[in-house]
């Protein structure tokens, strides 16, 4: 038995890189793919399947033998004590390159967590496809592809990139739920001897798709780390506000925090004055409990902010205009940032909160070719679509359409809330007053005195929010420092929620 044991040891042995590609990857500033697996896991909770695959090498090679585990480590631990399963990609193994076997691997592990109702986490790190094995590489990223949109709304997936995620592989992480970035991993598409000059520095990575540029510029990152152990922990810490699988619930914690604490301070963080910003991150940090919020693309769209806190233990997902920015206009990517939320939200059975003061839809002939029409009906199809409680406090502006767009009573917003400030009405005031009394005001003997009167007389009119809590599309107007007791409260009422849609295959969101 010694002996059997010994070559066991041996196989499992050589199933890592050597040493000096060990090294290797240390100076880049990455860790190996078991460092990565042993930060992110619950200690000792770790189990490896598919350790002794090999490439079909005889076939492509002319019978050179390979390292076992084919590039990627693959299997189950716990994350917070609770089952997930992970594909780790190995550098220091034919520079994680994916072939047949490889994708094999990562297939198995992402249907056996969908077979058994666990989060698949995914971190890239590889070469991209392995030339030698020609077509069957190419079949492995679609059998991958296919498994992401099998699992999608599903189980939670994660991708880490960590190192290079070039050509069609960039796709399987763009099929998940969240994209982590390290500052020196990248994603971009492009042809091989681009690839090349990348992984011989002879082109910038950052300037074709670095982690801060996917972070800030083309959104396809939602978090954005300065090195491997801070991107695992993170992974771990957004774990914690999710379920398992679409039939459970979130993770229940219970809260230190009063459900009954009043927030006197709201009084002062957000101005009366309109016109004034304010930081929505300071109005979300004393409603939720701890001040914990942790948000999602943070860098990308800044003029809505999007991301999961707790209210009284129970997980929420909060949707906010910025008024920091743009003053908190709805523009394409902001638009694009929380229907995506939306709707994770709502496959994971998490309530929303949204946080409104918005001026209305950003103007101008960009947004108008960019497909703000379109884009701008992916949140209301969203908001729509989405069953789970939907929960919404008017903290200042609400004109136009963007009122109708954001949880309104039309799209079936459950408890609905506004501050004794809130402005809602098709425009402001100074708008109204200049297209429905514009010749009024030029015949008048003292023009900006009448101005003024009628603007006033507008905002006691339509401007405020008692019109609507009159016809009941907002059901209470209540005082900024009593919103965090009673979001809870309607929270703890709406968690019952049951809700379907009509019978369907599925619906057509506008892309």
């Amino acid at each position: 038995m010694e002996e059997y044991i010994r070559e066991l040891r041996t196989r499992k042995g050589i199933a890592a890189g050597s040493k000096k590609d060990q090294e290797t990857q240390h100076k880049k500033g990455r860790l190996t793919a078991r460092e990565r697996i042993d930060i992110l896991f619950d200690p000792d909770s770790f189990t490896e399947i598919d350790t002794l695959v090999q490439p079909r090498y005889e076939s492509y090679m002319g019978g050179k033998t390979s390292r076992y585990g084919d590039g990627v480590v693959t299997g189950f631990g716990l994350i917070n004590g609770r089952r997930v399963f992970v594909a780790a990609q190995d550098a220091t193994v034919m520079g994680g390159s994916l072939g047949e076997m490889h994708a094999n691997k990562i297939v198995k592990a992402m249907r056996m967590a969908l077979t058994y109702g666990c989060p698949f986490i995914a971190i890239n790190d590889s070469g991209g496809a392995r030339i030698q094995e020609g077509v069957d590489s190419l079949g492995g990223y679609a059998r991958i592809f296919d498994a992401n949109c099998e699992a999608s709304g599903v189980i939670p997936q994660l991708s880490l990139i960590m190192g290079p995620c070039a050509g069609g592989a960039v796709y399987s992480p763009a099929l998940t739920d969240f994209v982590f970035m390290t500052e020196n991993s990248y994603m971009f598409i492009t042809g091989p001897n681009v690839v090349k000059a990348v992984m011989q520095e002879e082109v910038s990575q950052e300037e074709l798709g670095g982690g801060l540029i996917h972070s800030k510029e083309s959104g396809v990152s939602h978090f954005l780390s300065q090195d491997d152990q801070e991107c695992l922990l993170r992974a771990r810490e957004l774990l914690s506000y999710l379920p398992s699988n679409n039939r459970d619930e979130p993770p229940y914690v219970k809260p230190v925090d009063d459900p009954d604490r009043r927030c006197p301070e709201l009084e002062e963080l957000a101005p009366t004055d309109s016109s004034k910003p304010y930081d929505v991150r300071q109005v979300i940090a004393s409603i939720v409990d701890d001040g914990r919020f942790l948000e999602i693309r943070e860098l990308w769209a800044e003029n809505m902010v999007v991301g999961f806190a707790r209210l009284n233990g129970w997980v929420i997902g909060i949707v906010a205009n910025q008024p920091m920015h743009l003053a908190g206009t709805i523009d394409i990517k902001a638009s694009i940032k929380a229907a995506h939320f939306i709707r994770i939200c709502d496959a994971y059975n998490v309530p929303i909160v949204t946080l409104q003061d918005v001026p209305g839809f950003l103007p101008g002939t960009h947004q108008e070719y960019g497909g703000i029409i379109r884009n701008g009906a992916r949140m209301i199809y969203a908001y729509s679509e989405a069953v789970v409680p939907k929960l919404m406090i008017i903290l200042r502006k609400s004109y136009g359409g963007a009122y109708c767009v954001m949880s309104s009573k039309g799209l079936r917003g459950d408890l609905l809330y506004a501050w004794p400030n809130a402005e809602i009405a098709v425009m402001g005031a100074d708008g109204a007053v200049n297209i429905l009394f514009s010749g009024e005001v030029k015949k008048a003997e003292d023009p900006t005195a009448r101005r003024r009167e009628l603007v006033s007389g507008y905002q006691e009119k339509f401007n405020n929010p008692y019109v609507a809590a009159s016809r009941g599309l907002i059901d209470d107007v209540i005082e900024p420092r009593d919103t965090r007791r009673v979001l809870i409260r309607a929270l703890e009422l709406t968690l019952s929620k049951r809700e379907r849609h009509v019978p369907k295959k599925h619906g057509i969101s506008p892309m």
